[in-house]
């Protein structure tokens, strides 16, 4: 389908007003329902489900410390409007479970092990049926953490793709006081943009596989499908959106909510990003970029200047394609600046060198290491399986760090492409990369190096929750677990990963309890 770029504007998620509000807490409601919503303007209105219905949910901008509560509320209908696989995970053999279940994971957040959104701590409509593992509607989020750019989304077991897919996620922000000194471009000119792809038909539905293109016949229908990339990208719920801008520094709060795709974003004029943050808040010194890579779930805080280009256009434009080059008519275009607009008064923002102050990883007293990998089979129906280190979903718990303990996770990867590996609760520091011999290594599963270890680049420099672990590397990251104990989890951010069967529980394990 051949839809026009940049025919309209993009739009401002709404920020969520609270339910209620005193010193000591803040109290939110929200609730999942089904809506339609134009996402072009030469495309009939498209069924989806969001939070409050809106795609994106609102967001939630919060202050460091404030104490957050939020009911999530599932109004969603009893039958899902995509292709649900029952033959995965706890649904295979167990259709008495609710066909529509719902449970919201703060993506970055260090919260409470039970308002963590696990898997299993899903909830049906009217939170009449829930899950196995401590479901409940009001969630509690301390926000005792660095100001950052988090997200929102629905993590239901084996549903998350589907879930996501269908528009269950927003952009939730943390604000530091002393951000403010910093003085980056704040109020209208502090934007966030959330990235995802969508196949969307003619009248205005959106597709999504119900199993491979050329399924054997012995397959399941519908078949979960191993990755899926859209063909029109979204920029805030808008197929390919321009936005009007004044001649002045912006701050962008960019996040890849696409359930499979890497964007490899650059703009078209040669102009440079100014990253100021990553996913866990601010790096240590701004990084000038020409191009910024952005797995699944990845967020980048970054800078455009547009004073040297007024009366331009440019394309926030995309080098990456899935599974081949970008298309020039399709992936290869994310959105357009417009720098039209007039200048309101003199930009007083900054663009300062030197942000925050991060301990060197040296300092940090390690207990403990541990060796992953990643790794694969198949199922009975000769679908591949991707893992976490050979084990299922179902296996017993193998990573039990203990409260308040430091470790190196080295995470080896074999396969053939790029997996960005999420742990829920705490953020880590990227340590270093190495390069390995794959062949040697299916040959007789020893690691042998080819090449040194290569420390992050500037831009890897912060915190992280989410890393983009590379084929024929092994990467090494290093965590402090807590400040809660108790069961999360950790995973593959490829939502057709996760959902089978590249996803683990672990447990942050408090020695006095």
């Amino acid at each position: 389908m051949n839809l026009e770029k940049f025919a309209d504007m993009l739009p401002i998620p709404e920020v969520l007003k609270p339910h209620q509000q005193t010193k000591e807490s803040t109290y939110y409601e929200v609730t999942m329902k089904e809506f339609y919503q134009k996402l072009h303007r030469d495309l009939p209105p498209t069924r989806l489900w969001g939070y409050n219905g809106l795609f994106p949910g609102p967001t939630i901008e919060v202050n460091r410390n404030e104490n957050v509560q939020i009911k999530w509320m599932n109004d969603l209908p009893d039958q899902h409007f995509l292709p649900i696989d029952h033959t995965i995970h706890h649904s295979e053999g167990h259709h008495q479970e609710p066909e529509v279940k719902t449970v919201v994971h703060l993506h970055g957040g260090a919260t409470p092990y039970d308002s963590d959104g696990y898997p299993e701590a899903w909830f049906s409509k009217g939170f009449q049926e829930t899950g196995p593992y401590f479901s409940r509607e009001i969630y509690h989020y301390p926000n005792q953490q660095r100001g950052a750019i988090l997200w929102y989304h629905d993590h239901a077991m084996a549903l998350t793709r589907l879930n996501v897919y269908a528009g269950l996620a927003g952009v939730y922000i943390i604000h530091d006081p002393k951000e403010k000194r910093l003085k980056l471009p704040a109020g209208e000119y502090d934007v966030p943009l959330m990235i995802m792809d969508r196949t969307i038909n003619e009248d205005g539905s959106l597709f999504y596989p119900s199993g491979p293109e050329n399924p054997s016949p012995t397959l399941p229908t519908p078949s979960i499908v191993p990755a899926f990339c859209g063909d029109t990208i979204l920029v805030n719920g808008k197929a390919w959106p321009y936005m009007e801008v004044e001649p002045r520094a912006y701050r962008f709060r960019i996040v890849n909510a696409s359930n499979t795709r890497t964007y490899n974003l650059s703009l078209d004029n040669g102009g440079e990003f100014l990253q100021v943050g990553s996913d866990g808040g601010l790096l240590p010194r701004s990084v000038k970029l020409s191009s910024i890579s952005l797995a699944p779930a990845e967020r980048f805080d970054i800078i455009i200047d547009f004073a040297a280009f007024e009366g331009q256009s440019i394309v926030l434009a995309n080098s990456e394609g899935c599974g081949g080059p970008a298309n020039p008519e399709s992936d290869a275009n994310v959105m357009q600046f417009r720098v039209i607009k007039p200048l309101k008064e003199k930009d007083e923002s900054r663009k300062p060198r030197f942000l925050t102050n991060l301990p060197p990883v040296t300092d940090e007293k390690i207990q403990n290491l541990r060796t992953l990998k990643l790794t694969g089979t198949q199922d009975e129906y000769g679908r591949p399986v991707l893992l976490l280190n050979n084990k299922r979903w179902s296996d017993p718990v193998t990573e039990a760090p203990k409260l308040g303990t430091s470790e190196i996770w080295s995470i080896i990867n074999p396969t053939r492409g790029t997996h960005p590996i999420h742990l829920h609760l705490i953020s880590f520091r990227v340590l270093d990369r190495r390069p390995f011999d794959t062949a040697k290594y299916a040959e007789t599963g020893n690691v042998v190096f080819t090449g040194p270890a290569v420390p992050p680049p500037p831009s890897e420099k912060g915190w992280k929750d989410t890393v983009q672990s590379h084929a024929g590397e092994v990467i090494r990251i290093m965590a402090k677990f807590g400040p809660y104990s108790g069961r999360y989890v950790w995973h593959c951010h490829i939502l057709e990963h996760e959902d089978y069967d590249m996803m683990r529980p672990m447990d942050v394990v408090d020695p006095n309890q």
